[in-house]
């Protein structure tokens, strides 16, 4: 038995802990539908502002205003959630995500549709740090991992399914359907509102013990966030620019790019069973080597088999790393506290990344540009490896409180 995570029931409790309960399936089904509204009009908008005569400036202003609400919202969730609880704070997340859609319906400027991406940042900012937050209270210790594997499947899903959809429909003249099926997605956690908790049950940390009790060094605790942020930095970058990248097929980049989203999800599911039963903190290093070298094999933008291989490569670790830094942020913190930091982590990365990479991209090519974001990877490998070593010391210490230990 590994000494970094308890995963095995106490003698004479054979019976594994029940991972599905009603409040986590509708917690789920929060997380897709409000991710569903998400996807559905997120490159719709811009889409139709260059349609009307936007500049590409003025289409990427939009994007920028739901990221801006998405952040503003994030930072404020943990303070929501504490003095609201879920219910109240997974509402207002719904009804600011999906009812401003409606106000695309009549008319299509550019400045509502600024002013309803950043209300509808707001919104989903809302929700994504209350279902994680309520995914991490509902789920037993001994199981986190695995359940927020499943919750990445659940998440993964309309980023395949939605954004493409969103963008087919309203190529087809039908962006005011797309509107309406957005705000109807973003709505329906309304629905599911009287079945979840209203308060956390004051679990806090792994294996029962309150993580507030946790000590850390200094600094310890933007470890987690850290090395996420690089990860979502380079998911960002080769989201927004393997589409452009010279030498590379619209085909090619499309069939990658799924195949990378698809690949991270199968692999965010399989290291939440893999760090329940042997350690979170162990998959740091293995997942951030594999990510980074999936990012600078992209050099060789020339082959397609290479670009393949390297999406593939960097979505398994990313797959990884997603699960890995959420399970151990939240054995870490309150579950609000580390949704909050998590999802951050990850909007911050997402956005900011691909801005700064077109400066370098504008000097050294893409292949180099995308050599330098592998680098990145790279350089948070020394804050990984003193994560698994403050992980595997806490333990240690708590190792004697824990029953069924061998």
């Amino acid at each position: 038995m590994s000494t970094l995570t308890q995963a095995r029931p106490a003698p004479g409790n054979d019976a594994p802990s029940r991972l599905l309960s009603l409040p986590l399936a509708l917690t789920f089904l929060a997380e897709f539908t409000s991710l569903t509204s998400f996807f559905l009009l997120l490159s719709v908008l811009p889409m139709l502002a260059a349609a009307a005569g936007a500049s590409s400036s003025g289409a990427g202003l939009i994007t920028g205003s739901l990221l801006l609400g998405t952040v503003i919202a994030e930072a404020a969730a943990a303070t929501g959630i504490r003095r609201f609880g879920y219910r109240t704070t997974l509402a207002a997340g719904a009804v600011l995500l999906g009812a401003p859609a409606l106000a695309l319906l009549p008319r299509e400027s550019q400045a509502v549709m600024m002013s309803v991406s950043f209300v509808r940042g707001l919104g989903f900012g809302l929700c994504g740090v209350t279902t994680g937050a309520l995914t991490a209270t509902l789920l037993p210790p001994g199981r986190r991992g695995e359940g927020l594997g499943l919750l990445g499947i659940v998440s993964g899903v309309p980023a395949v399914v939605a954004l493409p959809a969103g963008v087919w429909l309203a190529g087809h003249h039908l962006a005011a359907a797309v509107a309406a099926m957005a705000a109807a997605a973003g709505l329906l956690p309304l629905t599911t509102i009287r079945w979840l908790p209203g308060r956390g049950n004051g679990r806090g940390g792994a294996h029962g013990i309150p993580a507030a009790r946790t000590r850390r060094a200094p600094g310890a605790g933007l470890r987690l966030p850290l090395i996420f942020a690089a990860c979502t930095i380079a998911a960002g970058v080769l989201d927004s620019f393997l589409p452009i990248a010279k030498g590379v097929p619209s085909s090619l980049s499309s069939a990658a790019l799924l195949v990378s989203a698809l690949t991270a999800t199968l692999s965010r599911w399989q290291a939440g069973r893999h760090g329940d039963r042997y350690g979170h903190a162990r998959l740091l290093i293995p997942a951030l080597t594999v990510a980074a070298l999936g990012m600078t094999a992209m050099v060789w933008l020339a082959s397609p088999v290479l670009v393949f291989a390297s999406m593939v490569l960097f979505g398994a670790g990313f797959g990884v790393i997603e699960n890995a830094t959420f399970a151990l942020l939240i054995e870490q913190r309150p579950e609000a506290s580390a949704s909050t930091l998590w999802n951050f982590a990850y909007d911050a990365g997402y956005g900011g990344g691909p801005a700064v990479f077109g400066l370098f991209a504008a000097r050294t090519g893409y292949p180099a540009a995308f050599a330098l974001t592998g680098i990145l990877v790279l350089a948070v490998i020394p804050a990984a490896r003193r994560e698994r070593r403050a992980t595997a010391s806490t333990l240690r210490r708590r190792g004697s409180a824990r029953p069924g230990r061998r």
